[in-house]
């Protein structure tokens, strides 16, 4: 057994080189797969060039094909002597003849035209240019090697294909670089100061552009900042509003129930101390459900615990600690209750099966109710009030009417009516009011409402 495991051992031992060579190969020949695989996915989405760099792609198109044109029309039939070495001269014969001249103004064509499409399809024009340049004779080479040095910059700046750019611009250049006797062009003397001023006119022009662009970022940049901070500022004063909609709709209904039944307990406090107990009573379970909902409001603004180091008693604090959810439509019959409790009949009438509604709407709709008996207990008392809400298939209609009493206190300035309309505005809903042909007071809303 002991010389069993001594020969595997080894035998174990020696296929361990083989299979790191094996697991090599496979995350080589992996990678290759991977390297294919992200060749023939861009790494982007194609450039859309604009109106203005199709015209200049055009211009230099047009120009460079008249350049090389005339150029291959202009040495058609010429013999060129070069010195290759001191005392050693070279002919070098141009294509000759009606087919040479056709020959040259092709790949003129054809390697100055498919320019135009540099920005747009980068590589394939860097494949026809390349092609039409190993096609052009050495003699003539000024017809295509401009044109190939334009198509390289294109393929490098505007590919979306890196992988790909990356493999076909080493290739592209040793092809030419390589091909033939490599005699690069020869430039005449009196374009070299033209050669070396463009290039200094394009670089100034390029510099004087990215100032100018780098200049306006800035400016968008500043009025981005403006326009953050206006839009914060407003969004501050939107929140201010909504609070402040909230505060009004808390404190105007409960206070105002609160001050009616501590009037009316002071009226009778001597004559029927019963009925003074009871009402005094509403005064406190109005100022408990105004402490609730004013803690709710406050708990928009933080979730600290404010309840802890009061000195107040431990009821108090209890209810001042909840933190109850918004009130909708389920809370009407309490809200139409405590009106009751303090003298003002109502009638709630609830038509068209209920359902489950968003809980925004549910409060903007609890908060029209409120509202208008609010303004019905101040303004019209001995009044009798009625609320009907109407579930339809596409709306939600909330009314409030009352039968008009004796002028209470002083109209108020609209505040609650504006908050109401803004509230229902969020919905796309509508808020009607006005008086009635038979006396008293109107309030309706209309919410639309999607199919259930």
């Amino acid at each position: 057994m002991t010389t069993g495991t001594d020969s595997a051992g080894p035998r174990g031992g020696d296929n361990e080189p083989v299979m790191d060579v094996r697991t090599t190969l496979e995350r080589l020949r992996e990678a290759a797969r991977q390297t294919v695989r992200d060749a023939r996915l861009p790494s982007g989405p194609p450039l859309r060039p604009t109106r203005r760099a199709w015209q200049f792609d055009a211009l230099v198109t047009l120009a460079l094909g008249i350049a090389t044109v005339y150029y291959g029309i202009d040495n058609a039939d010429n013999v060129v002597v070069r010195e290759i070495a001191p005392g050693v001269e070279r002919v070098v014969p141009r294509p000759s003849g009606p087919g040479g001249l056709a020959f040259m103004v092709t790949l003129a064509v054809i390697a100055s035209g498919s320019l135009a499409l540099r920005r747009r399809y980068p590589l394939a024009v860097l494949c026809i240019v390349t092609a039409a340049t190993l096609a052009t004779p050495q003699s003539v080479l000024r017809l295509t090697f401009y044109a190939f040095v334009i198509a390289v910059y294109s393929a490098a700046v505007y590919s979306p294909y890196r992988v790909a750019t990356l493999a076909a611009l080493p290739v592209s250049v040793v092809l030419v670089g390589t091909s033939g006797n490599s005699v690069t062009p020869i430039v005449p003397n009196e374009y070299i100061a033209l050669l070396i001023l463009v290039p200094m006119a394009v670089a100034a022009v390029g510099l004087r552009t990215w100032k100018l662009r780098t200049g306006e970022g800035r400016t968008r940049l500043s009025a981005l900042q403006r326009e953050q901070a206006e839009a914060l500022r407003r969004a501050v004063e939107h929140e201010r509003a909504r609070i402040a909609r909230e505060l009004h709709d808390v404190v105007t209904h409960n206070v105002s129930v609160m001050i009616i039944q501590a009037g009316a307990a002071r009226k009778i406090m001597k004559t029927s101390p019963e009925q003074a107990g009871e009402a005094l009573l509403a005064v406190e379970a109005g100022g408990r459900a105004a402490m609730t909902e004013l803690r709710h409001v406050m708990g928009l603004l933080t979730m600290a615990d404010e309840g802890e180091g009061t000195d107040g008693g431990a009821d108090l604090a209890d209810t001042a600690a909840e933190l109850a959810p918004q009130p909708g439509l389920g809370q009407l019959e309490t809200l139409v209750g405590r009106v009751r409790d303090i003298g003002l009949p109502v009638d709630l009438t609830v038509t068209g099966p209920p359902r489950p509604l968003p809980p925004g709407l549910e409060l903007a709709a609890y908060r029209v109710v409120q509202e208008a008996l609010t303004n019905t207990v101040k303004h019209a008392s001995g009044a009798t009030a009625a609320v009907t809400v109407e579930y339809g298939p596409e709306r939600l209609r909330v009314e409030v009417t009352d039968t008009g009493g004796h002028q209470g206190a002083a109209a108020g300035n609209g505040r609650g009516l504006i908050g109401l309309r803004e509230r229902l505005a969020v919905y796309d809903g509508s808020l009607n009011t006005g008086r009635r042909l038979t006396g008293g007071y109107r309030v309706e809303a209309l919410i639309p409402l999607e199919a259930p």
